[in-house]
């Protein structure tokens, strides 16, 4: 199998942009709105620039007694009004944000849930929590704040610069000069930051997958004691992401302070021109007070901007990323115009199939079988000699990389996938349990089976009186994976959501070999109750388990090697079959 590595995709940049329009567009008005609703809070921040001209003329130059008093309420009604419509944006930013947000995790939960195996046996776990969650709360939260903030800062920009240029436009040549100046170093924060910030997600997402390892290994972990060897991995993630930390603030954490410098050598420049332009009387104190007030409003996020548009930038990117696996198509998927299966009447038949997971490596070989309808077929061999891939072509986890699989003449991948797994059960060696309830386990086979349908198949596979020695009995909470239960009563009820569903196609991987012998008499019997009237596929480590099937087939290295009944094989001098048998059975 080839290393596991993160999804990858190149897209051009307005594509990014038009696969997320789909997820916008729904709530367009709203977003809308809390963009209209920022403009005023921005425009706001003028008004008391702007009124502090005529208050300072009249009351400090002209000490006239004839002050406009109403100003001071003025500015604080304007600044109430400026917190009521700072809420509503809040509010309006969060809404949209949130439902964005899980109108994407449900899309790419669906788009996960369509994958096929081999992306699954490419990533790691951390990937596919960065990559189909994190990355979305980055790009929704964080865009959408920033955006509200840079909408609003925006507007009070303009409408502060039209104060500026209403009291001095000498001035205001100086000081918008000088904003412009300090705002220039942003245009390559995207291009400095992307690799670093790719970089942090590949750490982050490495640091998820230790988490993962912690919980699913805990018992080999603390087996091999190995605590120190998986808190020394964990420590190494942790080193790299602060060392991409401090990468980052080396590319972008000089730029607040040099706005601050700029910024001050402008205030500075407006101040020593400033008073000029007042013994000149070019302009009045109160145009001067009001011009520096406006400026330092003007210049206030100036200053701070380099972050909050560092925050944005990981926001694109995080969207980049989200694009990257939108774009993606599932490999094994239905074609055109799929038919659907509704049973199995003849024969499964593998025709010169060929397969190999990595490009040159070829897994199976000309493998060739005619399976008839009802009958029970084993597949045994060294391992490592293609058995599991061969069984895994069946239900399309994987697809042959040459020749066909035919069940009743057609070639699977003219069904549609879902009638074709709708008529397969299979039961894996290690077998995987959601985390609830029995019954729900139970009835992931066929959810609309009836209690009756439940009780039989819990009888047929002898798990009746352990669940009716459970306090809460069906109903009983069996943990994540079924921690709760033994590996015997895991098989069962895996075995018992097999027969549930009461699928023609029968898969059985290895089923008992994990088991004790006690463990396994018990679960071959329910294995045995599940094959009758079925077409089986047995693949078994343990010889004494097929030596009923009717057909035996021999596999090593990817090739069918041998094939015929237990007797038959036996018969065979140097056999591959019998020297296996010899080799379990020798006495």
């Amino acid at each position: 199998m080839s290393k596991k590595q993160p999804v990858e995709l190149k897209l051009k940049f307005h594509e990014h942009y038009e696969m997320m329009w789909p997820f916008i567009k729904p709530y367009l008005f709203r977003a809308i709105l809390a963009v209209l609703v920022s403009i005023p809070i921005g425009a706001l921040d003028s008004v008391i620039a702007l009124s502090l001209k005529p208050y300072m003329d009249v009351v400090l130059v002209e000490k006239s007694e004839n002050s406009p008093v109403y100003i001071p309420f003025l500015i604080i009604a304007f600044t109430s009004l400026q917190g009521v419509l700072n809420y509503i944006a809040t509010y309006l930013n969060t809404w949209v944000g949130m439902k964005i947000n899980q109108d994407l995790k449900r899309h790419l939960f669906k788009k996960l849930m369509s994958m096929e195996t081999s992306f699954f046996d490419m990533q790691a776990s951390g990937v596919i929590l960065q990559r189909f969650s994190a990355d979305c709360d980055t790009a929704c939260g964080g865009l959408l704040d920033n955006l509200r903030t840079f909408v609003s800062k925006f507007f009070s920009s303009f409408s502060l610069v039209c104060v500026l240029i209403y009291n001095s436009w000498q001035l205001a040549i100086i000081a918008v000069s000088v904003m412009f100046l300090a705002l220039l170093p942003l245009s390559t924060v995207k291009r400095r930051i992307k690799k670093t910030i790719q970089k942090s997600v590949q750490e982050n997402s490495k640091i998820f997958s230790h988490y993962n390892e912690a919980y699913s290994g805990n018992k080999t972990i603390s087996g091999y004691n190995l605590q120190n060897y998986m808190y020394q991995k964990f420590d190494d993630a942790l080193r790299t992401m602060f060392k991409l930390g401090i990468k980052m603030v080396q590319k972008t954490g000089w730029m607040t302070p040099l706005m601050h410098v700029v910024v001050s050598a402008g205030i500075g420049a407006v101040i020593w021109y400033g008073s000029s332009l007042i013994v000149n009387n070019q302009i009045t104190p109160g145009n001067f007070v009001s011009f520096i007030t406006a400026l330092i409003l003007l210049y206030t996020p100036v200053k701070s901007i380099g972050k909050s548009f560092n925050n944005v930038q990981v926001s694109f990117l995080a969207i980049e990323r989200l694009a990257e696996i939108l774009n993606i198509e599932p490999k094994i998927k239905d074609k055109e115009n799929a038919i659907t299966l509704n049973g199995m009447k003849k024969e499964i038949e593998f025709k010169n199939v060929d397969f190999e997971y990595k490009e040159g490596v070829p897994v199976l070989k000309n493998v060739n079988i005619c399976v008839k309808a009802g009958s029970n077929v084993a597949i045994v061999g060294n391992s490592g000699g293609g058995k599991t891939t061969l069984v895994n072509l069946l239900p399309r986890f994987y697809d042959a990389t040459s020749g066909q699989i035919l069940i009743d003449g057609t070639d699977i991948r003219d069904y549609s996938l879902k009638s074709l797994r709708d008529n397969m059960s299979v039961v894996f060696q290690d077998n995987f349990l959601f985390s609830g309830t029995i019954r729900e386990n139970i009835l992931s086979g066929k959810p609309t089976a009836s209690e009756e349908d439940i009780r039989r198949v819990l009888e047929l596979v002898y798990l009746e009186d352990f669940v009716d020695s459970l306090e809460d009995g069906l109903d009983t909470q069996i943990g994540e994976r079924g921690t709760t239960l033994s590996g015997g009563q895991k098989q069962r009820i895996a075995i018992a959501r097999a027969l549930i569903k009461d699928a023609p196609i029968v898969i059985l991987d290895e089923a008992t070999s994990a088991l004790d012998n006690k463990s396994e008499a018990i679960v071959q019997k329910a294995v045995e109750n599940l094959m009758k009237n079925r077409t089986v596929f047995v693949i078994a480590h343990r010889l004494s388990t097929i030596k009923n099937a009717q057909k035996i087939i021999v596999m090593n290295d990817g090739q069918i090697v041998e094939t015929g009944t237990h007797e038959e094989l036996l018969g065979i001098e140097n056999g591959a079959y019998k020297t296996l048998y010899n080799a379990q059975f020798k006495r």
